[in-house]
């Protein structure tokens, strides 16, 4: 099928949205772009990056921390990188890609494909500041922990992609950061990275941590990656909307070629359901599924969003520092209903 453009009366009800949500105090600013592989894309801006910033203007370079959208930007992509080579296996336990486990250890039970998917039943909330001074490494002792649930059903679980942050490093003997650097470089995200950044007004400010004080700015807002360094398997990288979008291009390019490509093979076995998360919802292998399965999508807490349609060749591209001004979550929930609609629609 021949990829399917955006119309003008996209681009304007995206940008009218945008400007909306800004007025209305859900974000200091944002970028979007969207478009098709075969062409141009276009990126349509809006506010500032933040107080803290003056008044520069959010842009295609602007640096965004991107909170979840980590876990398909990049390990996602480390996980298919390490199912070619042989050294992940879907279905096998956890247990086999970490350092040695001793003891009663259910939750290294849990599958790779179960943790992508988020169905493995592991503990929910996650607080990695309950593990400090610590005998025990932190694999092991995320290991330890009970299962919440049965393993089969579908709950949104932080500690899955921890977990795989953590078993990457040691199948590879290199850091994730340096894992994530090296395949971000080969598809032209030169500006993608893990934190700590230089404050700069390239640089979106996210939250501030109580009142009165300064906003994190260059950090990742996520205090479980805060204290993995910044560098983390579930959040913690900074991109632009150019990167983003250059990412967006290169799986539909993939998609499009199938079987030629690694990526292409890895993507394809990532869009069939796993498990439902409501009705008209699934979870595949990372992705959020909608549109009966047409539609690849992800969120991220900060604010940020990256929308997919394989079969119609386009993709969207949300940037913001909605977390800013609180929960991102909710407050800018029209500006991705409306994502999630124009990228369905053909």
């Amino acid at each position: 099928m021949p990829a399917v453009p955006f119309t003008a009366e996209d681009t304007a009800r995206l940008q009218d949205t945008l400007e909306q949500v800004i007025a209305d105090g859900a974000t200091p600013g944002g970028v979007l772009a969207h478009g098709t592989v075969g062409d141009a894309p276009r990126f349509l801006s809006a506010g500032l990056v933040a107080a803290e910033c003056g008044d520069a203007e959010p842009d295609q370079h602007t640096l965004y921390d991107i909170a979840s959208l980590t876990k398909v930007v990049a390990t996602w992509l480390l996980v298919g990188r390490a199912l070619q080579e042989g050294l992940l296996d879907l279905d096998a336990p956890i247990r086999d890609a970490l350092p040695a486990v001793h003891g009663d250890t259910p939750s290294a039970e849990a599958t790779v494909r179960q943790l992508l998917a988020h169905t493995s039943g592991l503990r929910a909330s996650t607080r990695l500041d309950h593990y400090r001074n610590a005998e025990l490494p932190l694999h092991e002792l995320l290991c330890r922990e009970p299962l919440d649930d049965a393993p089969g059903g579908h709950r949104y679980i932080n500690r899955g992609y921890i977990l795989l942050g953590l078993a990457l490093p040691h199948l590879y003997g290199r850091r994730l950061d340096e894992l994530t650097a090296e395949v971000w470089q080969t598809l032209g995200m030169d500006a993608t990275a893990y934190g700590p950044l230089a404050r700069s007004r390239r640089v979106a400010p996210t939250e501030r941590r109580f009142s009165g004080g300064p906003r994190i700015w260059g950090a990742a807002h996520d205090d479980n990656a805060g204290l993995l360094g910044g560098v983390a398997g579930h959040a913690g990288v900074f991109s632009t909307t150019a990167d983003l979008t250059t990412y967006a291009r290169s799986l539909l390019a993939a998609h499009a070629r199938g079987d030629d490509s690694a990526l292409g093979r890895w993507l394809h076995a990532s869009l069939v359901a796993q498990a439902q998360i409501e009705p008209g919802l699934d979870r595949g292998l990372s992705w959020i599924l909608a549109d009966g399965g047409r539609v690849a999508y992800h969120h991220g807490f900060t604010g940020t969003s990256l929308y997919l349609s394989p079969e119609t060749g386009r993709y969207l591209v949300i940037c913001t520092n909605a977390v800013y001004h609180g929960n991102a979550r909710t407050r800018i929930a029209p500006l991705r209903s409306l994502a999630l609609k124009t990228i369905s629609a053909t």
